[in-house]
């Protein structure tokens, strides 16, 4: 079953004093590109929810956020509480310049406590606990529902995607058998042409070499002959159908096919030499562009 890169989950969870809300959303990339936002005030949790995505899934950019509040308080709200060791290192620095510039005989204006408690980290919030390992432990362990939750809405977004990208192969199939036809009609015509232009130029041209002649038209009926790429766009369908059947991470294979469909078509179409096959190669183009757009959701 093929597996979309686009997916989105939301959940919330609560343990060890806490409640916490997710969100993980993803879109396509081309490797796996992971953006968290979490509270860094918990120790090791950011490298393991890093370390758990990576071996989740293989390919997107994912963003993932993570809000954490302890139980009784209000969401958005904060408990605040009073750095006390660093406290005294803010005061004793400051003890530090009012006695230097005491020396220097510079007056210097009396900071306030609110500018004490601006300084970094001598206001801590209520969640900022000494011991942050059970709480890490409790959101690591709520993190796999959260995955089942984000990677079933990818393998239903796949489901769907699986249906497209099969219609456009339908699609693609019946133009290369078209164009298979039309160069099959075409073949005679081209024949005859070739004939008729080569009596001609032996019946008004003396000393003409008849066997070298005959090779020119013969590598220009061969430059012309559209037979092998058709054959190998019937190939690569054939190789697109393989993919999508394929339960695993096939998104660059896909992707690689894609140009592979689109070489042959813009070849098919220099080689058509006649308005009916240019119209099925050009229209073979436009339907590989299209799926082209889908294959690069396809993890």
């Amino acid at each position: 079953m093929t597996i979309s890169m686009t997916g989105f989950a939301a959940r919330k969870g609560q343990g060890a004093g806490h409640s916490w809300a997710w969100d993980i959303r993803s879109v396509n990339g081309k490797g796996l590109d992971l953006r968290l936002r979490v509270p860094d005030w918990i120790d090791g949790l950011e490298l393991g929810l890093r370390a758990e995505l990576s071996r989740a899934l293989q390919r997107g950019n994912v963003n993932l956020t993570l809000k954490v509040a302890r139980d009784g308080i209000a969401e958005g709200a904060e408990a605040l509480r009073v750095n006390i060791p660093a406290l005294s290192a803010v005061l004793a620095a400051l003890k530090q310049v009012e006695d230097a510039a005491m020396e220097a005989g510079v007056t210097l204006g009396q900071p306030t406590g609110a500018d004490v408690l601006a300084v970094r980290g001598v206001l801590d919030t209520s969640s900022a606990d000494s011991d942050t390992v059970p709480l890490r432990a409790a959101i690591l362990a709520d993190l796999p529902a959260l995955l089942a939750e984000f990677k079933a809405m990818r393998a239903a977004e796949g489901l769907a995607l699986n249906g497209v990208i099969a219609a456009q192969l339908d699609a693609v199939a019946k133009l290369t058998r078209d164009a298979a036809t039309e160069a099959a009609a075409r073949r005679d015509t081209l024949a005859t042409t070739l004939r008729d232009a080569l009596a001609k130029v032996l019946a008004n041209a003396e000393g003409v070499d008849e066997t070298r002649l005959a090779q020119e038209l013969a590598l220009i009926a061969v430059k012309n002959d559209v037979t092998e790429e058709i054959d190998r766009l019937t190939a690569h369908i054939d190789a697109a159908r393989t993919l999508l059947a394929d339960p695993g991470q096939v998104g660059r294979k896909f992707d690689f096919l894609m140009q592979e469909f689109m070489r042959e078509a813009n070849t098919l179409c220099s080689k058509s030499q006649s308005l009916a096959l240019t119209r099925i190669g050009l229209d073979l183009k436009t339907v590989i562009d299209q799926m082209r757009e889908q294959v690069q959701n396809v993890e």
